[in-house]
């Protein structure tokens, strides 16, 4: 694991306890470094995190800010399965494109802040089939309004499908990812 920015501990237990793993940067797999994959309790050193419910940062996403979680039912998650982690990214520059269609066609809206419910700017459907993310900043894209249910994170890119970002298609609200 290389030294970027923030550290996160991961315990096996429950208000940690039990054996721990402090992470510093990207961990891809946590057993690679003698953990299992079953995460009780977390705490955020410094540091936003983007933390993975499978190994090589994919599946389930959640968002984790400075503070302690003493049981994995305070990051917004159904079970202890939690297999890859890295620091969330930052900058100063933000801007992302929601589009109806794949390929980026169909109607398309751009977003600068945080939208707790697309419907409200102007988004006539519940769900976004591509999305451009430009600069250095990562957004951060809820199934439901008032940034609730399920998560992606999407970072600087081209998204040209939802299966992209791993989702069904249903986005209701975004943020941009947290401060440093």
């Amino acid at each position: 694991m290389a030294q970027r920015s923030g550290k996160i501990t991961l315990y096996e237990g429950k208000h940690f306890m039990g054996r721990k793993l402090e992470v510093f940067g990207d961990c891809d797999n946590f057993q690679d470094w003698g953990f299992m994959n079953r995460v009780n309790t977390i705490r955020v050193e410094s540091g936003a995190w983007v933390c993975f419910d499978h190994p090589d940062f994919r599946g389930q996403q959640f968002i984790l800010e400075h503070g302690d979680y003493p049981d994995f039912f305070r990051w917004n998650s159904r079970s202890d399965h939690m297999g890859s982690c890295r620091p969330g990214m930052h900058g100063e520059h933000f801007r992302l494109e929601i589009f109806e269609g794949c390929n980026f066609t169909g109607q398309c809206l751009e977003f600068l802040e945080d939208s707790p419910f697309l419907q409200s700017r102007g988004w006539a459907r519940t769900c976004v089939n591509a999305i451009k993310v430009y600069r250095d900043r990562a957004w951060v894209l809820y199934e439901e309004p008032n940034y609730r249910g399920c998560m992606y994170v999407v970072e600087r890119g081209d998204f040209r499908s939802f299966s992209d970002w791993e989702a069904h298609g249903a986005v209701q609200s975004l943020c941009k990812s947290m401060e440093p």
